[in-house]
């Protein structure tokens, strides 16, 4: 049995988790699940969204396989419920996970957009605690890493709630690959803005683990192409974002500073380092030059994820050996579940026992410092059988969706966007059409 440590995992929220936490005066304004005909609606000051079938796939044949909007009655009980959770991952070998936010976005920033502030913190803070009080206990010890989210719109107010969490236990920090996308200052900045989150999580010694499209941003390669297009480079952003982290000069002032990228693949990272170092290089007497060049910055504060990547992981010499972790990405589609012994068993042929010892789980449990659970509650020879009476299936086309909810006058047609199917928003003109188009009635 391969012992696996996945870095990258989704919890999709249950529909009680805002709603049992914040005071009573949000408890409308804050997520809350609304039924309207045969959806199932997030709801939160005055915004609905749905959850987009490919975030909760796990378990289902690829023929099965839709962009439509899901219910919790579609999904495996995994998805939102930590003991089915634990089930699940246990029969993979999978002994550790650390699971990102579904409808906070993958970096948290759902709540940056919120018009009340006061708000968006309580909504972070229930989203921590429900991690940290219910769905990490409610597996074996060592099965769940105490992953949290933030307040990225004030970083001083995030530092304390990042202590906050660190005295509950907390072992890693979600946060954004990139901020400006949504208004936020760059990392680039010289005045120290983002320094409170890098210092306390330097200090304290957890991670930083950036997911790709956590930002919000997806370059447009055509927009004729198929979704199915933009999933392909999907690698992309984060393959931009960690360019730009290298050369942002944080990881200068924080030089022993962790952070994971997530989803944005491996087998990129040999030919973006050097053209890096060598742009450095070239450019040096007039654009400056950092100490270390981007490749050695990189094999020192940055650690890469892959789900399912051969050639990627050929190239670990080129990479860094101690610099790859795993994922098993459950329960998006690129999940190896309910195969991930099968799928590991492919991926490490060939490759050296210390490789794969270091890329399977013990790089992860140093860089996090967490001790997986015991290898013998795995139950990998058990086949693994769906919970009786799942799938209750129910479908609407996304682009057929209307809703007469409130969004400042902006367009309610709901669009693909992130991890959720969302509405426009765009300024409506007085023939009813918004900015993209989109007829209103």
């Amino acid at each position: 049995m391969y012992k696996i440590f996945s870095v990258d995992d989704h919890i999709i929220e249950p529909a009680n988790l805002w709603a049992d936490r914040v005071s009573k005066k949000y408890r409308e304004l804050a997520p809350h699940v609304v039924h309207d005909g045969s959806n199932e609606f997030w709801e939160y000051e005055n915004q609905r969204a749905l959850t987009m079938g490919l975030n909760a796939v796990a378990g289902r044949p690829r023929d099965e396989w839709a962009m439509e909007p899901t219910r919790f009655s579609d999904m495996l009980p995994g998805c939102y419920d930590p003991k089915e959770r634990a089930r699940d991952l246990l029969s993979q070998g999978v002994l550790a996970s650390a699971a990102f936010p579904t409808l906070p976005r993958f970096g948290g920033m759902l709540f940056n957009s919120f018009k009340d502030k006061d708000l968006a913190y309580e909504c972070v803070k229930a989203w921590n605690d429900y991690v940290l009080d219910e769905w990490c206990p409610a597996g074996p010890p060592g099965l769940f890493v105490p992953m949290i989210i933030t307040a990225t719109w004030d970083p001083v107010l995030g530092e304390q709630e990042i202590k906050r969490c660190l005295d509950k236990g907390a072992k890693a920090l979600c946060f954004v690959e990139n901020p400006v996308p949504d208004g936020l200052p760059s990392f680039h900045v010289k005045d120290g803005h983002w320094d409170p989150i890098w210092r306390v999580c330097d200090e304290a010694g957890i991670p930083i683990c950036m997911h790709t499209l956590s930002s919000g941003y997806k370059p447009i390669i055509d927009p004729e192409a198929s979704y199915t297009t933009n999933i392909a480079a999907g690698n992309v952003t984060g393959m931009l974002a960690a360019i730009n982290m290298l050369l942002s000069g944080v990881c200068e002032r924080f030089p022993t500073i962790k952070m994971c990228w997530s989803e944005a693949g491996i087998g990129w990272i040999p030919s973006v380092l050097e053209r890096a170092d060598r742009q450095i290089d070239r450019h040096q007497f007039w654009g400056g030059r950092p100490k270390l060049k981007p490749s050695e910055i990189f094999r020192r504060n940055m650690f890469a994820c892959m789900v399912d990547e051969p050639i990627g992981l050929s190239l670990w010499e080129l990479i860094g050996a101690d610099n790859i972790l795993c994922e098993t990405d459950y329960p998006h589609a690129d999940t190896s579940f309910p195969k991930t012994q099968k799928v590991y068993a492919e991926l490490f042929a060939g490759i050296p026992d210390h490789v794969i010892e270091k890329v399977s789980h013990t790089n992860a449990e140093r860089i996090f410092d967490w001790q997986m659970a015991d290898p013998a509650l795995a139950t990998i020879n058990t086949p693994w059988i769906p919970p009786t009476g799942w799938p209750e299936r129910h479908t609407t086309t996304a682009t057929n969706l209307t809703t007469t909810a409130s969004t400042d006058n902006g367009c309610r047609t709901f669009i693909k966007g992130g991890p959720l199917i969302e509405q426009c928003r765009k300024p409506i003109g007085p023939d009813g059409r918004c900015e993209a188009g989109h007829q209103n009635t």
